[in-house]
């Protein structure tokens, strides 16, 4: 048996099977003892090793695709903005939005947990195998205009343009200029019917000629994006701000309030999807 398990060792460490390898005296003793057979054996090895590529695999994604810190739709707090369908939320994370290159959007105030679904979504996108990037809009644009610079605009561009979700977070927190919806458009378009994305924003579309500084461009790109989307609209109160709300002026907390509203009985109403203009 001792020449036997030193082949397996020796296959595991050429086969570069380290978790294998970990689990390998425990698991041989296992078997030894009668505790499990010869075919569980192999399944715990080779399952110990399947994990830790997958967990190593996820780790490195999420990374590269800028989805740290990681949220997920478990830590989401639902009871807190009960105007919200759960049950909508889960079916968009069975994620069949990407195949048919579809586009959600997150409106509400700030604080409302936008960001928080958004990465989700993306966080489920890269266990699934998907490959995703995650960007403020300023940053996006800041990208584009640093590589249109540099003469690498187009290369950019189907750096963005490639990957299977597309996520860009905080539409109109800051100011756009018109070369900057220039090139955000031109993003836009080469994902458009290819692509899958998930925006989020503090700002109604009607709004989106101030944000993006030239009504005619945002125009066009409403037109992209408000064709085959999804709008999901989170009104209620700030989640971050829940427990500082006597510190807040009096005219915030009337404006903007952050006490959750009481829970409504029974389920939620839908919001219809957007439909093109």
């Amino acid at each position: 048996m001792s020449s036997l398990s030193n082949r397996i060792r020796h296959s595991l460490v050429g086969l570069r099977m380290p978790r294998a390898l970990e689990v390998l005296d425990h698991t041989l003793k296992q078997l030894e003892q009668g505790e499990m057979s010869a075919l569980e054996a192999i399944d715990r090895l080779l399952n110990e090793e399947f994990s830790s590529r997958e967990n190593r695999r996820v780790g490195m994604a999420l990374t590269t695709s800028r989805l740290a810190p990681v949220k997920t739709l478990e830590s989401f707090d639902f009871s807190f903005q009960p105007a919200l369908d759960r049950d909508r939320i889960m079916t968009l994370a069975e994620l069949e939005f990407i195949v048919r290159a579809e586009v959600i959007h997150f409106l509400g105030p700030p604080g409302t947990g936008k960001s928080h679904l958004a990465t989700a979504l993306g966080v489920a996108a890269v266990k699934a195998g998907k490959s995703v990037y995650r960007a403020p809009l300023a940053d996006l644009i800041e990208a584009l205009a640093k590589a249109e610079r540099e003469g690498r605009l187009a290369e950019k561009i189907r750096f963005y343009a490639r990957v299977s979700l597309l996520i860009v977070d905080e539409i109109g927190y800051l100011p756009i200029t018109t070369g900057g919806a220039n090139l955000f458009f031109q993003l836009v378009n080469a994902r458009y019917e290819k692509g899958a994305m998930i925006m989020t924003s503090n700002r109604g579309f009607a709004e989106w000629g101030e944000v993006f500084g030239d009504p005619v461009v945002a125009t066009a790109l409403l037109d992209r994006l408000l064709h085959h989307a999804v709008v999901i609209h989170i009104e209620g109160a700030s989640y971050r701000l829940r427990a500082h709300a006597d510190l807040l002026p009096e005219h915030i907390r009337a404006n903007a309030p952050i006490i959750p509203p009481p829970k409504k009985r029974g389920r939620p109403a839908k919001v219809n999807n957007a439909k093109p203009n």
